[in-house]
């Protein structure tokens, strides 16, 4: 494998790992950052080869110990020929189709959007190490409509999948393998006049520049794992990721703020999110499960002083932004670190239950708007980290990448 051009959005075909078995319910799993301790051990325990053991190991060599039993007991196998995966999710109402390939590491045309932390690149990066392989994909979102997604559409409207499988009763998850080279080379030639950015995965990419940098020559790790989609043709979902302050009682939160934010009190949370959804500006719900507290419209001198003047009005303006500048460290004093602030997705009742247990408070978010991601992207700067939540992402345990095989 060549080095990554810098110009241009690559997505090379590979020798695609799957699972043998023909119910894969039983073996895939949420992405590793989505799964929590007690449903990590859950899907290990419902299944001897569950993903999960690969992506959440104890250690991580049991992981690399796993992988190789697993191919050697034929419970997985490479596919004989390499390929672009057209990948399908759908439920009723709602589809969303894309290519699952070995994207170009270190290209310009590959945009991250959020700050990453280094605990959880070190950790994915011990594990792609220990492993050699590409465990599950990041998720790209680019603007295309063009011979790409054609043939996106053409594999899924004609041919046979290799994988048909609903997920949680609900999501029904396809699988296709496009091998002609007729039909790389043209999807090939279209993606070159494109850039992509990460949807989700940041600190996964991370990992693949970090082990692209140990090697002098080409490899396998000149390229890493993604699904990419088109977001022109299937426009994303973006979700709230909620914060969680252990420590921070909601009353002395509240009362900080109160000197910099106007404070309206809800005696249901429901009510209080509604609020949220309306209101103009930088907006939070802050709670711990009992009454519900809206703040609104910052001290507009407070605010400018504590934002970035070296950072874009439309960075500046970011819900994300607002909390980790201002927010955060002027008004309650915390910076924003993996040990001080509890991320939860989507989940506010989840949020304010743990922010009850840990006698803290959850601070309930709004999803960004995915313009706003973009134009930041391409502008070169990034959001603060775990910003965006787009989904749905890909499930993990359909289709794997080893260093070996490819």
């Amino acid at each position: 494998m060549e080095r990554s051009e810098r110009a241009g959005l690559v997505l090379r075909p590979f020798r695609g790992v799957r699972y043998t078995a023909d119910d894969l319910s039983a073996v895939t799993s949420p992405p590793y950052d989505l799964i929590s301790p007690a449903e990590a051990r859950r899907l290990a325990d419902a299944h001897p080869n569950n993903v999960v053991r690969l992506i959440l190991p104890g250690h991580y060599s049991e992981a690399r110990d796993a992988l190789a039993t697993w191919f050697s007991e034929g419970i997985l196998a490479a596919d004989e020929t390499p390929a672009l995966y057209v990948y399908e999710q759908s439920a009723p109402g709602f589809v969303q189709r894309g290519l699952i390939g070995a994207v170009g590491v270190g290209s310009d045309a590959v945009l991250p959007h959020e700050n990453v932390m280094p605990g959880p690149v070190a950790d994915r990066l011990a594990l792609m190490r220990t492993t050699q392989a590409n465990l599950e994909p990041i998720f790209l979102l680019y603007a295309g409509n063009g011979p790409a997604t054609a043939s996106v559409e053409e594999v899924a409207a004609t041919r046979t999948p290799l994988v048909d499988v609903t997920l949680n009763d609900t999501t029904r998850h396809r699988l296709w393998a496009i091998t002609d080279p007729a039909d790389l080379d043209k999807i090939a030639t279209d993606l070159a006049t494109h850039r992509a950015m990460i949807a989700d995965g940041h600190h996964r990419y991370a990992t693949y520049r970090e082990l692209q940098a140990e090697h002098d020559e080409p490899g396998p790790w000149d390229g890493g794992l993604a699904y990419l989609v088109d977001s022109t043709a299937y426009p994303p979902d973006l979700k709230a990721i909620h914060r969680v302050i252990p420590d921070l009682p909601v009353s002395e939160a509240v009362a900080r703020a109160k000197g910099a934010w106007q404070v309206h009190e809800y005696p249901d949370l429901d009510e209080a999110l509604t609020a949220l959804a309306d209101a103009k500006g930088p907006a939070y719900v802050v709670t711990a499960g009992g009454p519900a507290h809206l703040l609104t419209d910052p001290d507009p001198l407070q605010l400018n002083l504590a934002m970035p003047t070296d950072r874009s009005e439309r960075w500046r303006s970011l819900e994300t932004a607002v909390l980790n500048e201002f927010l955060l460290p002027k008004v309650w004093g915390i910076e924003d670190d993996e040990q001080q602030v509890q991320i939860v997705h989507h989940d506010h009742a989840t949020a304010a239950r743990l922010a009850h247990e840990s006698n803290g408070t959850a601070v309930l978010m709004r999803p960004l708007n995915a313009t706003d991601v973009f134009a930041v992207a391409e502008e070169g700067e990034r959001v603060p980290r775990k910003s965006t939540s787009f989904s749905p992402k890909p499930a993990t345990g359909l289709v794997l990448r080893t260093f070996a095989t490819d």
